[in-house]
């Protein structure tokens, strides 16, 4: 069975997808970009935007039963190569060793958008 976690505090969007599905104990979370929870697109620095991004995806996790220590892959979109080095530093801060697999993908993005992330996580036995 299929469930659709839904909190208040989730970003919403207005395309045409969940911010998080539930199959099980696994959490499939759709990409969280640099958005407020109204789904607006707050533009900053690569830093603010990628912050920003793990932050709205911690709220999901959260919402969902889960966080960002339960995460077992991510999928990173970086629009600029030259932003890596900030991107692995950034995301050591967020994700700690033995860190999630993971996958990085550049020029992929609008111009609008510098970075997202998507990910699957383990809701935790309680």
């Amino acid at each position: 069975m299929i469930e659709y976690p839904n909190g208040r505090d989730m970003p919403r969007s207005h395309l045409p997808f969940s911010p998080c599905t539930r199959v099980g104990d696994l959490l499939f979370v759709s990409g969280q970009a640099s958005v407020d929870l109204d789904g607006k697109i707050v533009s900053d620095t690569f830093e603010g935007e990628m912050r920003r991004s793990i932050e709205n995806l911690r709220k999901v996790l959260e919402q969902a039963g889960s966080g960002l220590g339960h995460v077992a892959q991510t999928r990173n979109y970086v629009r600029d190569p030259a932003d890596l080095a900030a991107f692995n530093k950034i995301y050591a801060e967020y994700f700690a060793a033995p860190y999630p697999a993971r996958t990085t993908i550049t020029h992929c993005l609008p111009d609008v958008l510098r970075y997202e992330i998507e990910c699957i996580a383990v809701i935790p036995a309680r």
